[in-house]
C-alpha cells in the first residue's frame, strides 16, 4: 500500500528526523521514539515513507534475532549495503525508525536492501504498509501470556495480513508455519528424520493433533519436539510439504551438515534450535542467489551472540549461559532438552521470568506448567539453584516434575545463591535467563567463576 506523501508526511518525517538527532546529542537511545512519535503523527506513516527495493522479512515465534544477525551478517561480508532495525525494535514503530534513519529529507531511501526482524503480533501494523519481497518464518509456538499464548490466534494473524506478493520461506517440518499463506510461492526448510526423533510427543505441549483440513487425527511419522516433525492425516491426504531445502545428515562429531542436493555447511552451534536457524538463513540466501560457498564461508566465521548463548571453560569446568525465554513454555522446554543432553555433571541456575523479575512478571504462571520441568530430573543434574520473587512456585514445579529435593536450592535473593554451589564432581555449570535478566546473568557468572578459580587454588 503506497500513499501520497503530501504535506503532513514531509513535516512529520522532518520532526522525527529531528528529534533522532536530539535524542543522539543528548546520548539517548533514538531506535524508537523517532518511529513512534511519526505513527502516532501519522498513522499510515509506513505506507507514505519509500521502502527498499528487497526487503527480507524474518517473522515466527523464537530465533527471529538470530536468524536476522546471520542474515546481516552474511551479507554484510559479501558486499551487500543495507537498513536493518538491528538495534531497534520489530514492532511498527521500530521499523518507522529504521525507514526514517534510512530515508532523506524527500523520503527516498538510500539504500536498496533491507532486513527486518518482525514481530509476528505486529502483522496488522505492518504488512498493509511493508510488502516483504521474503518472508522467513522460523516457527509458531506458544508464547507470553500476556501477548500471544494461542497459536491460532497469531497464524490466522499472519493468514490474514501477510501480502500476497512475498514469497514465503517456511519451516516445514512445523505444521503450523507450513500451512501460512496457501496462496503465496513458498520454499521449505526442514531437517530430515534424526535417530534421537520418537514416533509421538515426549512434551507436555503438542499444539498440531487435529487435521487442518479435515479435522481428523494427525498421524506423526516422526516428532522432533512438541509440533515440529512429520506428520499425515489419517482421513485425506493433508501431510507434510516437500522440502526444498532438507538436511539429510548432522555430523556433531565434526560440526558439520549436509542438504540432500550435496551441499555440506558448518555448523556453529550444536542445539537443534541453531541448526534450524542456520538452514533459514541459507534458505533465504540461496533464494536471493547466493552460493553454498558464500554462505558458508560467512557462516562459519559467526557465532551466537553471548546474550542468548556464551562457553567459557575456567579451569576444568565449563560455565554455559543461555537466554531461555521466560514465558515462552517451548524455549524453556528446548533449554531443559539442551542442558540434559550434553555430557558431563552439570549444576544449573534459572533465571527465568515470573521467578526472577516481578516487575515483567505476569499473574498467571499456567506456562510454567506448559513448559518441560521434567527434562532437568535427569542423574546428569547434580544440583538446580532458583531464586527470585516467585522461588517458591518454583519449588513446587520443579517438585512436581520428580526433581529430589535435595537437589534443589531455591532462594529470595538471585546472588545469594552462588554460596550455595557445589563444585565437587561437576563439569558443567549452566545458568538459563531470560531476555530480561543479561545484567544479573553477567553477575551470577562472574560469581561462579571467581568459586570456581578460588576452589581450585586450595
Amino acid at each position: 500500500m503506497r500513499n501520497k506523501k503530501g504535506i503532513k508526511f514531509y513535516l512529520v518525517l522532518y520532526l522525527a528526523k529531528m528529534s533522532r538527532i536530539a535524542l543522539k546529542i543528548v546520548g539517548r537511545d533514538a531506535t524508537y521514539f523517532p518511529g513512534k512519535l511519526a505513527v502516532t503523527l501519522c498513522p499510515d506513516f509506513l505506507g507514505r515513507i519509500e521502502k527498499p527495493k528487497t526487503i527480507i522479512g524474518v517473522t515466527g515465534t523464537n530465533g527471529k534475532t538470530t536468524v536476522c544477525n546471520m542474515i546481516e551478517d552474511t551479507l554484510r561480508e559479501n558486499g551487500y549495503d543495507f537498513i536493518d532495525n538491528h538495534l531497534g525494535s520489530n514492532i511498527n514503530s521500530g521499523l518507522a525508525s529504521t525507514l526514517i534513519e534510512g530515508a532523506n529529507l524527500k523520503g527516498k531511501q538510500k539504500k536498496e536492501l533491507a532486513v527486518f526482524e518482525i514481530d509476528e503480533r505486529s502483522a496488522v501494523k505492518v504488512y498493509p504498509y511493508i510488502t516483504p519481497t521474503y518472508l522467513v518464518c522460523t516457527n509458531l509456538f506458544r508464547d507470553s501470556l500476556r501477548r500471544n499464548a494461542h497459536t491460532e490466534f497469531i497464524s490466522q494473524m499472519l493468514n490474514d495480513y501477510i501480502p500476497k506478493q512475498t514469497k514465503l520461506i517456511l519451516n516445514g517440518d512445523d505444521l503450523i508455519v507450513s500451512n501460512l499463506a496457501k496462496e503465496n510461492a513458498r520454499v521449505y526448510f526442514g531437517i530430515d528424520k534424526l535417530p534421537t526423533d520418537t514416533d509421538k510427543c515426549e512434551n507436555i505441549v503438542c499444539d498440531m493433533v487435529s487435521c487442518p483440513v479435515c479435522g481428523g487425527k494427525l498421524a506423526y511419522d516422526f516428532v522432533r519436539y512438541n509440533h515440529i516433525g512429520r506428520a499425515h492425516c489419517t482421513k485425506c491426504d493433508f501431510c507434510s510439504p516437500k522440502i526444498d531445502y532438507e538436511v539429510n545428515h548432522i555430523d556433531l562429531e565434526n560440526m558439520k551438515m549436509q542438504l540432500r542436493n550435496g551441499e555440506s555447511y558448518d555448523l556453529i552451534n550444536n542445539n537443534i534450535i541453531n541448526i534450524y536457524n542456520m538452514l533459514a538463513t541459507i534458505a533465504v540466501l540461496k533464494e536471493m542467489g547466493l552460493s553454498q560457498e558464500k554462505i558458508n564461508q560467512s557462516l562459519r566465521k559467526q557465532k551466537i551472540v553471548d546474550t542468548r548463548f556464551s562457553k567459557e571453560k575456567v579451569g576444568n569446568i565449563e560455565v554455559i549461559t543461555h537466554l531461555s525465554k521466560g514465558m515462552n513454555p517451548i524455549a524453556c522446554s528446548r533449554v531443559f532438552d539442551y542442558v540434559r543432553k550434553e555430557k558431563g555433571n552439570k549444576a544449573v541456575f534459572i533465571l527465568l521470568d515470573d521467578l526472577h523479575d516481578a516487575a515483567h512478571s505476569s499473574e498467571n504462571i499456567a506456562w510454567q506448567y506448559d513448559t518441560d520441568y521434567e527434562f532437568l530430573n535427569d542423574e546428569s543434574i547434580k544440583q538446580i539453584l532458583i531464586a527470585g520473587a516467585r522461588y517458591l512456585d518454583g519449588i513446587v514445579r520443579l517438585q512436581m516434575a520428580g526433581i529430589p529435593k535435595e537437589k534443589i536450592v531455591a532462594k529470595r535473593e538471585e546472588l545469594s545463591l552462588v554460596e550455595s554451589l557445589q563444585l565437587e564432581g561437576i563439569e558443567k555449570v549452566f545458568i538459563l535467563h531470560d531476555l530480561y535478566a543479561i545484567s544479573l546473568k553477567n553477575k551470577i557468572k562472574q560469581q561462579v567463576v571467581e568459586k570456581i578459580k578460588g576452589e581450585e587454588a586450595k
